[in-house]
């Protein structure tokens, strides 16, 4: 039996496959009657797909599964991104479009056959792609469609975290199916403490960066959205970043890219200075996207306590519990951000060996644990 066979038959059998797709299916998305859901991943997400596709029908609501090889988070096939003619990137397919402006919820599962896929897009084909997917990734950060993002575990995904497939199906597993009522209720706390609080700073090695989150309300990722949540998240003032942060202890990963050693300097909210040991010119190329690709468009926390390790994958690593990120590029309208781009970049630091963060003059973590 072949390798992926032993794979695909342990998912089928692990009942927490079907545990994940009705927590994703009745708390993430909370599908309703009548609802299109779409859902992309690769063939290998077959086990979690099918459990999916039967619990949306339970619900009353039809399943649109759309299946390749590579089709990254793009929500474009890489080969044909690599083949197309460049002005042919800059717009959606008239019927991709209709369904990214139409669908009532859209899940997308990691899956991959080869986490570096997307490293092959060059940055000049990728900004098009970000840039014509801008419609309908407005709806979501506007909250208009109901949205998640999930992993699956595959040989690729487990081989870029550094772990066999069985210690990572334990590590996504465990991260995801936890007591999300209980968890919102710690994180609210700490949340509750930042909405009253003015400025953030963030203090660590090569780092002392101060931005402003005065008005506006942070929200509590408690199992309502991506998975693994295990977060709270605001979208700082835009104008107000200022200083350094060197995001030295993990590479920022995005689109199949790693940049390393990514050094970022803030002026009026605005990086006026940004340097890497590896990547630079991605790095460099993708703040070139658009003029908001230079703003900060989220502040996160991560405190998912079941994520405590840098595994290469965002969607885990920004919920490590004593880090936190910050995106560049488009802020989420509903916690009252105002930066707009085509870019959602977010990068993580980590604050367990020396950091601290400070609420208005305040020191409220050092080393990654709470002090309030």
């Amino acid at each position: 039996m072949r390798r992926r066979d032993r794979a695909e038959r342990w998912s089928v059998d692990d009942p927490r496959v079907a545990r994940l797709a009705e927590l994703l299916v009745e708390r993430c998305l909370d599908v309703q009657p009548g609802w299109q859901v779409t859902i992309r991943t690769s063939p290998l997400a077959r086990p979690l797909v099918r459990e999916l596709a039967r619990a949306i029908a339970r619900r009353g609501a039809y399943a649109l599964p759309r299946l390749s090889w590579e089709l990254e988070r793009l929500a474009v096939d890489i080969p044909w991104a690599l083949e197309a003619p460049l002005e042919l990137l800059d717009e959606l397919a008239p019927i991709e479009l209709y369904q990214g402006l139409n669908d009532d919820a859209r899940l997308t599962i990691m899956a991959p056959e080869d986490a570096r896929a997307g490293a092959a897009v060059p940055p000049e084909r990728l900004s098009r792609i970000q840039r014509a997917l801008e419609p309908v990734a407005r709806r979501a950060r506007a909250l208009e469609v109901a949205w998640c993002v999930v992993q699956f575990p595959t040989e690729a995904a487990a081989a870029q975290a550094g772990m066999s497939l069985a210690e990572y199906e334990d590590f996504v597993y465990d991260a995801c199916l936890l007591d999300w009522d209980a968890e919102g209720a710690r994180m609210q706390r700490l949340a509750d403490h930042f909405d009253r609080t003015s400025e953030v700073r963030i203090v660590g090695a090569g780092t002392d960066l101060t931005l402003s989150i005065a008005g506006r309300t942070g929200v509590v990722s408690q199992g309502r959205r991506n998975m693994p949540d295990g977060e709270f998240f605001f979208s700082p003032v835009e104008d107000s970043a200022e200083g350094v942060i060197a995001f030295s202890e993990f590479p920022a990963s995005y689109l199949g890219r790693d940049v390393e050693g990514a050094r970022l300097v803030f002026r009026e909210g605005r990086v006026v200075e940004a340097t890497a040991s590896a990547g630079e010119d991605f790095l460099v190329g993708m703040l070139d996207t658009d003029e908001g690709a230079r703003r900060l468009g989220e502040l996160g926390i991560g405190c998912n306590p079941h994520i405590t390790r840098h595994t290469r994958n965002l969607l885990f690593d920004e919920k490590m519990d004593g880090t936190v990120h910050l995106a560049l590029g488009a802020s989420y309208t509903y916690t009252g951000g105002l930066n707009k781009s085509a870019i959602h970049w977010d990068m993580v630091k980590d604050l367990r060996g020396g950091g601290e963060l400070w609420c208005d003059g305040e020191l409220v973590q050092r080393d990654g644990r709470w002090l309030i």
